[in-house]
């Protein structure tokens, strides 16, 4: 569970919030359930507030719960700050700190343009010898794993590969489309577009990593999304991961506005 703890179910709850936009000032919490098929791991919330001049801030906290604690508790604190252009989030800075047990680390990644500038992990972690390093080119043009999964109403959402770095590991998540899912929940009732995904590992990882090589090579990853309410904008609203546990859904409780 530790690279979906990280790597994989972290980035997929945090861009699982709905942001939002065309509003001077918006503060929006969101609300999540993190399930290995009955049983509840996971709890998230979220707080994403916008300001008048097109900047935006998201914070979040993430801790273990029921099963999870039986093993081990785990917590996380993310943030990422950034500016809303041609209705797109494109990220300045991204955080974020982990706890596993007794062991922490902190990943803070800057952006411009898009493009990677700087990455800091501390403590630092010394790669071992079948480590895939991120190459240059797989540091420009990328999102980040908060803003990565949110799009304006007119995009094609099942279409589109997403170039996601999240502070040590750089993958593709290539969409494609799978229907519609009748979906409700605190703030919304509706259809929800569902897509495939396909989870293509690119570097930042250690070669051979079993459970990286497990959810590469399946083909039952899904992410549902749903228009927000007084936003132009679509968020995830449900995701399944398949593991070698079992398979891990991440639901959204609450998807409205404050």
């Amino acid at each position: 569970m530790a690279l979906l703890g990280r790597r994989i179910l972290i980035p997929a709850i945090v861009a699982s919030m709905a942001i939002p936009a065309g509003a001077e000032e918006i503060r929006h919490r969101t609300e999540y359930r993190v399930a290995l098929g009955v049983l509840p791991i996971a709890r998230a919330a979220f707080v994403t507030q916008i300001e008048d001049d097109k900047s935006y801030t998201v914070s979040g906290d993430i801790s273990s719960a029921g099963l999870a604690d039986l093993v081990t508790t785990i917590s996380a604190k993310t943030s990422v700050d950034g500016v809303i252009r041609d209705d797109r989030l494109q990220a300045q800075r991204y955080s974020l700190y982990y706890k596993s047990g007794k062991r922490a680390r902190t990943y803070e990644v800057r952006y411009s343009n898009g493009n990677i500038v700087s990455t800091t992990v501390k403590p630092e972690r010394k790669p071992p010898s079948n480590w895939i390093n991120v190459s240059p080119g797989d540091m420009r043009s990328v999102l980040d794993p908060i803003s990565g999964l949110i799009f304006p109403a007119d995009v094609k959402l099942c279409s589109q590969k997403l170039p996601i770095y999240d502070g040590e590991m750089r993958m593709d998540l290539v969409l494609s489309p799978k229907g519609s899912e009748d979906f409700a929940t605190d703030g919304f009732t509706g259809k929800a577009t569902v897509c495939s995904v396909r989870f293509v590992p690119r570097s930042g990882y250690k070669k051979g990593r079993k459970d990286i090589d497990y959810l590469s090579k399946s083909g039952r990853m899904e992410i549902w999304f749903a228009k927000a309410d007084a936003a132009n904008v679509y968020a995830p609203v449900y995701v399944s991961i398949p593991t070698q546990y079992g398979t891990v859904t991440i639901k959204a409780v609450k998807y409205s506005a404050s």
